[in-house]
């Protein structure tokens, strides 16, 4: 089965490139701007786990017993997940004011010396913006190239712009809860975010418009969402997680960059829940302090230990990670499809595993 990942990974690779020369043939993006193209260019083939297209090829491929053989234009197709994926993440590393993505320089830090000027940050947000709405318009256009019914065509491409519209509430809902006060952010409204910032486009996305053009139901449409958002809700505590107890090394960006923006997440909320007098003063103390160094990254870290939070947010995914393949056990997929994307899946929690041994954390995620 690694095999065959492996191999449909190389192939949306192969696809992403060459969709990236049909742009410079049909947009001429390179003479408008070199620095525009290859900016797009570079960021996008930057090494990924391409799990989004991944997801929508092995869904569509589990759901489209009417064909015999899947043509190549799939594996196009699918690139309208990684560009939608691009497009979030510019945006979102402005709002984050982050300077490291998959390990290098985001895109508003690429575009920040496209001339000389007195203001290269400024600049750098304003080229980056459009640049991402570009890497959008790109999304669609690489979407328009699925070779299916027009009626499966249209329901897919409505499912995939509402998806946009729902990411960008989420990032809303996130923004605001930057500068609302914690104990105004609750538990639920953490949740909803998941759901709308990460879930829906990362793995309800993929896996819906795969189903959609494949020719599942509604009621088979329903439970693949259900799934898509225990999965997707499970990967963002860890992400969460990883983002206070992982190393700068593993994660290809700054370690204090979720500590420095004060996200209210499921540790933090947990946290300041289950925390009382001098230990809640205490754990305010680092949460709210404006400037703040790895040795206070290390203080918040024992805080949520000792006060439940990290091995609370631990069961959560464990939980959902359990519920979710119970669904996927349900689901009309063709069995070797269904394997497939249930080992892909399991395989990015692995995260979870490592951190839960290595703070010796009873809640055991399995991967395997």
């Amino acid at each position: 089965m690694t095999m065959l990942i492996d191999q449909i990974r190389q192939r949306i690779d192969v696809s992403l490139a060459s969709f990236l020369e049909n742009v410079k043939r049909d947009y001429k993006l390179h003479l408008v701007s070199p620095i525009l193209f290859e900016s797009i260019k570079e960021f996008t083939l930057r090494e990924g786990k391409r799990i989004r297209p991944l997801l929508l090829i092995l869904s569509y491929k589990g759901y489209a017993r009417h064909k015999k053989k899947i043509s190549a234009d799939i594996y196009n197709a699918s690139t309208c997940m990684e560009f939608l994926h691009n497009f979030m993440l510019i945006h979102d590393d402005i709002i984050d004011c982050s300077n490291l993505r998959r390990g290098k320089p985001t895109m508003h830090k690429l575009l920040a010396h496209a001339v000389k000027t007195d203001n290269p940050d400024k600049l750098g947000r304003d080229l980056s913006i459009i640049a991402g709405d570009i890497v959008y318009a790109l999304a669609i256009d690489a979407f328009l190239s699925i070779n299916e019914s027009l009626d499966r065509k249209e329901r897919a491409l409505k499912y995939f712009i509402q998806t946009a519209a729902f990411t960008a509430m989420g990032e809303f809902i996130d923004t605001l809860h930057g500068v609302e006060s914690i104990e105004k952010v609750k538990e639920p409204d953490v949740y909803l975010n998941y759901t709308l910032k990460t879930a829906r486009y990362t793995f309800d996305c993929p896996l819906v418009t795969g189903a959609i053009l494949g020719g599942a139901d509604n009621k088979e449409i329903k439970r693949i969402s259900k799934f898509a958002i225990m999965i997707g809700q499970a990967f963002q505590i860890q992400d969460d997680i990883i983002g206070i107890y992982e190393s700068e090394k593993n994660i290809g960006k700054s370690i204090l960059s979720d500590l420095a923006e004060s996200k209210k997440t499921l540790l933090v909320c947990h946290a300041y829940e289950n925390l009382k007098g001098a230990r809640r003063a205490e754990f305010m103390k680092y949460f709210s302090k404006k400037n703040k160094t790895f040795n206070d990254l290390i203080a918040v870290r024992k805080i949520f230990i000792d006060a439940g939070s990290l091995d609370y947010s631990l069961k959560a995914i464990k939980t959902r990670l359990e519920e979710s393949q119970k669904i996927l056990s349900t689901l009309k997929i063709m069995p070797t499809y269904r394997n497939l994307i249930g080992d892909s899946l399991l395989r990015l929690f692995k995260h979870s595993e490592i951190i839960s041994q290595q703070f010796e954390r009873p809640v055991r995620i399995i991967t395997q």
